[in-house]
């Protein structure tokens, strides 16, 4: 416990799966919590989860690919908090075509604003604020769809792979400018959250979501096992933490070995 005491950390896509999830332990580890998304019921609930449980959490509504929000966002953690230590980019969708050729560029423009301009905006505009208050460590939701090539996410494979390189690209910047941010990539493989459901692969019926996101791990994962959000935020919460101080530019996969 403890590991984050006293820290200020932002979360993107926090009312559900490995955001909430992250929200929950780094709160639990002692920081204080700033949670956003577009979802307002789920996101308030997970707020007050959290603050139930004896942790500090708020949620404020932000759609990542507005620019304006960011600014407006990031004034006033500083304005608030005095600076800001750690940030998940973690908003993300994933949109399902059968072959490229079957994608809209619809799609592919709403799915690229939010996995790509999201992840850009959210370094843009918090790296001064967290140098200016002494450095601090930001952690990019990718996929092991960015190492690896996946059929029928194609597209989405293209901007977790993108995720990836802004990452480590952003994490050189930082470390030659000497402001202490670190940038680091986190790649999860099949964890059991709603994102299947929205990608239109597990069951629209209550309750059965479990059962066919398993199905899915035991025909990808080595050994079957699927994964839970908590699974991610344990490593979200090493990558905030001084644990990791030495790490800047990697990327954590945690994948059980489906990656390999």
């Amino acid at each position: 416990m403890g590991q984050v005491d006293g820290k200020i950390a932002l979360i993107t896509g926090a009312a559900m799966g490995i955001g909430a999830a992250c929200a929950v332990r780094l709160a639990e580890e002692g920081a204080t919590i700033i949670l956003t998304d577009i979802d307002d019921k789920k996101g308030e609930s997970t707020a007050a989860l959290i603050n139930s449980n004896g942790g500090r959490a708020e949620y404020l509504h932000q759609d990542v690919t507005q620019e304006d929000q960011w600014i407006a966002l990031v004034n006033d953690i500083g304005a608030r908090h005095g600076g800001l230590d750690i940030l998940v980019n973690n908003a993300g969708i994933a949109v399902v075509c059968e072959s490229i050729t079957e994608m809209s560029l619809e799609d592919f423009h709403l799915q690229n604003s939010i996995n790509l301009d999201g992840v850009f905006l959210g370094l843009k505009h918090c790296i001064p604020v967290m140098s200016g208050s002494g450095g601090g460590s930001i952690i990019n939701l990718s996929s092991v769809a960015g190492l690896k090539a996946a059929p029928s996410l194609a597209a989405y494979a293209m901007t977790k792979g993108g995720v990836k390189l802004l990452s480590k690209s952003v994490a050189k910047e930082c470390a030659v400018a000497g402001n202490g941010v670190r940038v680091n990539s986190v790649h999860p493989g099949i964890i059991d959250t709603a994102i299947w459901n929205k990608m239109g692969l597990g069951a629209d019926v209550p309750g059965e979501n479990r059962t066919e996101t398993s199905e899915i791990a035991q025909q990808a994962v080595p050994g079957g096992k699927l994964g839970v959000p908590t699974d991610i935020a344990n490593g979200v919460v090493f990558l905030a933490s001084e644990s990791s101080s030495y790490m800047t530019g990697s990327e954590l996969v945690i994948d059980h070995g489906l990656s390999c």
